[in-house]
């Protein structure tokens, strides 16, 4: 039988120093965010993407900054050397945050087979495939393996379905990996909202059409990249050392359904 955690001192649980995360897409939106959030709390952070920023990832305070390596998650042998260099530089990994993803929309019945294979690629099969990468580096000393997703593969998608159907299968695939690596190495799912980024904008909007979203929310308002980034930060943490196999929701309660607001309407 597994030995039973020690305590956990609050104060000190979310200080990273001394340890090793890697967030891909770190270079702007979300993925930003979150690599600062985790370089706020003293860890040693690496990202990367196919093109360089235009300004360095950087903690709050501008005093450390991210490593990043050029890379394209969607290739094996790219996303193999991106975990070699992180674990040379520092010795260690400890957090994986499989943060890249998106897609345009498209309608379902249009969409090109090529067009969904490299959605499909860039929102679940990099996923597997780092976590892949990390396992050989995390299996003897544990870590924990943050999964990006997104309340499109909790829910009807329309225009989006290679999207949506990718997302959904990353559920799987943490539950899965949770039980294949546990307990060394702990997998969760962080299901993502409606959250405010530069990316968004264009498909949000901004101002009066962003409120209204917000008032479909429990929460009263979209999100923000650090209302994300901050429950990283706790579920990489030893606050949830018990956390591992399942799917934690991050979207401010989610959207109120469509057929309360047609009966106000009446």
């Amino acid at each position: 039988m597994p030995v039973v955690d020690s305590p956990v001192d609050p104060a000190s649980a979310l200080d990273f120093s001394g340890q090793t995360v890697l967030v891909t897409g770190g270079t702007r939106g979300l993925g930003r965010v979150i690599c600062r959030t985790f370089l706020d709390a003293g860890a040693d952070v690496v990202t990367c993407a196919r093109s360089a920023p235009d300004e360095p990832v950087t903690s709050s305070d501008g005093t450390c900054s991210a490593t990043f390596f050029a890379a394209d998650v969607r290739d094996p042998d790219q996303v193999g050397a991106v975990v070699t260099a992180a674990v040379e530089q520092t010795g260690r990994l400890d957090v994986l945050v499989n943060n890249a993803g998106g897609a345009p929309p498209a309608e379902s019945s249009t969409a090109s087979p090529n067009f969904n294979a490299k959605v499909i690629a860039l929102n679940l099969t990099s996923a597997l495939t780092f976590s892949q990468a990390a396992h050989r580096a995390m299996a003897d000393s544990g870590g924990v393996i943050l999964n990006i997703s997104s309340v499109s593969g909790t829910r009807t998608n329309p225009g989006g379905a290679a999207y949506g159907a990718a997302k959904a299968g990353l559920a799987n695939l943490g539950r899965t990996l949770a039980h294949e690596w546990g307990p060394a190495i702990r997998v969760v799912t962080v299901t993502v909202g409606m959250i405010v980024t530069d990316e968004a904008t264009a498909f949000y909007g901004d101002g009066g059409r962003r409120e209204a979203i917000g008032d479909l929310l429990a929460a009263g308002r979209m999100g923000e990249p650090e209302d994300v980034a901050d429950m990283c930060l706790v579920l990489a943490s030893p606050l949830a050392r018990w956390v591992t196999g399942t799917e934690v929701e991050v979207h401010g309660g989610d959207e109120r359904p469509g057929y309360i607001d047609a009966i106000r309407s009446d």
